[in-house]
């Protein structure tokens, strides 16, 4: 379906390098971190986000203090669906929606978590400005392999397609960008399973 961004912020908020940055963009990155502020301060310093932190850690320990686990649980689903749903419209305008944003977006989401660390809101907003920093550097820098390769030593085959990895001499950054986000997580399953700064087993 179409969906475009409200008239009032179709309109470039500021340049850099020439480039001119959506006023849109701005509005997304502000609802984004007023989200996150929220989470944070109801997390760590009301009574329901220490209820609630307990219960992911000890649930056995917190339901044998009267706090109904399951309850908490199913609320803490709800918020979660609700901010889902919203981050669906809020990125709507700008990745277009279909039937298919789930599965687009759930993977990265996923990938985000692992590497941020399970029950980290620190950890996710971490790993979401590495996601973000990698693919945009490797869709800006036009970088091959064979530049890299040449680099470090090696020589380019004069016969490039007859050579077995020939795929590999062609490769660009650009095209590596989507999958560097799974390579870092599977770098830091192995380094630190817990993730960057997850406390709990993921």
């Amino acid at each position: 379906m179409p969906f475009s961004e409200p008239a009032a912020l179709d309109f470039a908020a500021f340049s850099i390098a020439g480039n001119a940055f959506p006023a849109y963009k701005v509005f997304m990155i502000a609802v984004a971190m007023g989200i996150f502020l929220t989470l944070l301060y109801i997390l760590t310093k009301t009574r329901i986000g220490m209820t609630i932190q307990a219960a992911l850690s000890y649930p056995e320990t917190v339901q044998n203090l009267g706090h109904n686990v399951p309850l908490v649980f199913m609320c803490v689903f709800g918020v979660g669906t609700a901010m889902a749903g919203l981050a669906g419209v809020i990125a709507g305008p700008v990745l277009g929606v279909f039937p298919g944003m789930a599965v687009q977006l759930g993977s990265i989401v996923f990938v985000t978590i692992v590497i941020g660390g399970l029950g980290s809101l620190w950890g996710a907003l971490v790993a979401s400005l590495i996601i973000g920093w990698m693919q945009t550097f490797a869709t800006a820098y036009d970088v091959t392999a064979e530049q890299v390769l040449t680099a470090i030593g090696f020589t380019k085959p004069e016969l490039i397609w007859d050579h077995p990895l020939q795929d590999l001499w062609t490769l660009t950054l650009p095209q590596l960008g989507p999958i560097l986000p799974y390579l870092l997580m599977i770098i830091v399953l192995v380094l630190r399973p817990q993730g960057l700064m997850g406390n709990r087993e993921s």
